[in-house]
């Protein structure tokens, strides 16, 4: 027989890394958006884009994502001995590491053009991740498909909003003053 493992101990395994890594990819997706949102006055004031999807969409639609996104880096931390495995989880946390920087820069910095650049930087690492996961575990690399769609969109999304606001780059949109309150 040369089997290293079981059926079941390759699903315990994999259970074992989904549960650590499904959490943890939820969890700094979810601190990253807390580094700034659609909240601001900035945003509030910027022109929307017509393909600006309702605000709760974005919750709803991150939430999935990083569901399956850590349904696939699970599948290749449990692929031990997998050639491409340590290749494939390095390029994703550079990829990732990218991801949970775009809200800071977006929403944070207010910097539409070095956001949008980001947002480019990330289509092009997540692509050599799905490249590097479906090698070492097709399944993976497939989970990661929906994700490439909506970064892709929201890499239109943003272009949209820096053509539609570029007097926002970097500051209060043309025309606006941002109101301070001090005291009570």
């Amino acid at each position: 027989m040369n089997v290293l493992a079981s059926r079941g101990q390759l699903r315990a395994s994999f259970i074992r890394w989904a549960l650590f890594t499904v959490p943890l990819c939820v969890l700094l997706g979810f601190l990253a958006g807390q580094l700034g949102g659609p909240d601001s006055f900035w945003f509030r004031s910027l022109e929307k884009p017509g393909i600006y999807p309702p605000p709760a969409a974005f919750g709803i639609v991150w939430t999935i994502l990083y569901v399956m996104i850590g349904l696939a880096v699970a599948l290749i931390c449990a692929a031990w001995g997998a050639r491409g495995r340590g290749a494939a989880l390095t390029a994703f946390a550079i990829h990732f590491l990218l991801n949970l920087a775009w809200t800071p820069v977006f929403f944070g910095m207010k910097e539409l053009t070095w956001a949008l650049v980001l947002l480019v930087v990330i289509d092009i690492t997540l692509v050599i991740v799905i490249a590097l996961f479906w090698k070492v575990r097709r399944l993976a690399g497939m989970l990661l498909l929906p994700y490439l769609a909506w970064v892709l969109f929201a890499t239109a999304l943003n272009w949209q909003f820096l053509e539609l606001n570029p007097d926002a780059d970097g500051g209060t949109p043309a025309g606006m003053s941002e109101r301070v309150r001090i005291g009570n």
